[in-house]
């Protein structure tokens, strides 16, 4: 099953993600490793599947360039400065890789913003389509030389899976130095593999080390099923491989070791991007019946609401909280958040006086609303 992300008889359309410990050693990309690794690009796109590649290692090499310690993170503008300089030698890396093997690369700097925004996420989604549809292969990295903490990713792994929305892709590979999932910590004697998840629930984010074990990234196997979430919603499946060794692509195909993620549901495509949002501007706390009634379709109504959180306009994207903290899903708030205060508890009859005039249908509508 693993093993049909790289048939290009079954996958026609592929995002091939590769962590920062994976391209960068001591400061120095992994060139001739990287080569192995275009080849196999050239073997699918010689197949006919169309491949985007989530590229890190801008801040690891710039920081080398720069001298930086840490890795180019000890703070939020030697991250930046890095990514700069960073850019250009993985830009100038990929193109050289490519070019060797007759491809053509093109490069895309995104920010958390370009893929939460609807007109800029199908600017996008327009842009990978045209690229893939000229044989170039598109490699995307975030833009961390202007994005601060609050409008980052964070990490390559959900760019990854956002990325694979937008361009309608059939699947995710994120090249790791780490085989798949485990469930325990990989060091504890008698961990085991988890070849396959079918929905990634409570039980398998449980298995999960949020750290990134080379130091280089930012991200860790938290983001990877993240990742895995953003990605299930949209109907793309997701695998985590070890990247470790020369040619991982073609070694995948001949091993079939890894963990697959399959996706659990096909949302239409509004409602995939709607759910793969990463940043919401507030939380609606809602009670236990409002809590029954969501989960069988229904719209969020005032009557429903017990508690705002945040600072949010009408249209914003806000996460939805029942009795117990639990998260139940996110969606697009009809009100702001000082409307929302002032109707909470009422029903609808009682809505129009407090706020002076007629309201609308929902707080948050079921159309621009999605379950976690």
């Amino acid at each position: 099953m693993i093993a049909d992300l790289v048939d290009p008889a079954r996958c026609r359309r592929l995002v091939v993600k590769i962590g920062s410990a994976l391209l960068v050693e001591q400061g120095e990309a992994r060139r001739s490793w990287l080569e192995t690794l275009a080849g196999d690009i050239a073997a699918l796109r010689a197949g006919g599947a169309e491949v985007i590649v989530v590229s890190s290692g801008a801040i690891a090499l710039g920081a080398a360039r720069l001298g930086l310690a840490a890795g180019g993170r000890a703070s939020l503008a030697e991250a930046q400065g890095a990514a700069s300089v960073g850019q250009v030698a993985l830009a100038q890396l990929w193109a050289g890789v490519l070019e060797a093997r007759g491809l053509v690369a093109a490069q895309m700097l995104v920010t958390l913003g370009d893929l939460e925004d609807r007109r800029r996420y199908l600017n996008a989604a327009a842009t990978l389509d045209m690229l893939l549809g000229k044989g170039a292969v598109p490699v995307v990295n975030e833009n961390d030389s202007v994005a601060t903490e609050e409008i980052r990713f964070g990490d390559n792994d959900r760019l990854a899976a956002r990325v694979a929305q937008a361009a309608g892709a059939e699947g995710v590979l994120l090249l790791s130095d780490v085989d798949g999932l485990y469930d325990r910590p990989p060091s504890e004697e008698g961990a085991a593999l988890v070849e396959r998840v079918e929905g990634v629930t409570p039980e398998i984010i449980a298995m999960a080390d949020s750290r990134s074990g080379s130091g280089l990234g930012s991200g860790g196997m938290l983001a990877k099923l993240q990742a895995a979430r953003i990605a299930e919603r949209a109907g793309i499946a997701l695998a985590i491989i070890d990247g470790r060794g020369d040619a991982p692509l073609a070694r995948l195909r001949q091993t079939g070791r890894g963990t697959i993620f399959l996706p659990v549901r096909t949302d239409s495509a509004r409602k995939a991007w709607l759910g793969g949002r990463l940043a919401p501007e507030g939380v609606l706390t809602v009670d236990a019946g409002c809590v029954r009634a969501l989960a069988e379709g229904a719209s969020l109504l005032a009557a429903g609401l017990v508690e705002v959180e945040g600072d949010f306009q009408r249209g914003a994207l806000v996460s939805l909280h029942g009795p117990k903290g639990e998260r139940l899903g996110q969606g697009l708030v009809e009100y702001s958040a000082e409307e929302c205060r002032a109707i909470a508890g009422l029903r609808a009859s009682e809505q129009e006086a407090r706020l002076g005039y007629a309201p609308r249908a929902a707080v948050v509508h079921r159309d621009h609303m999605v379950r976690s």
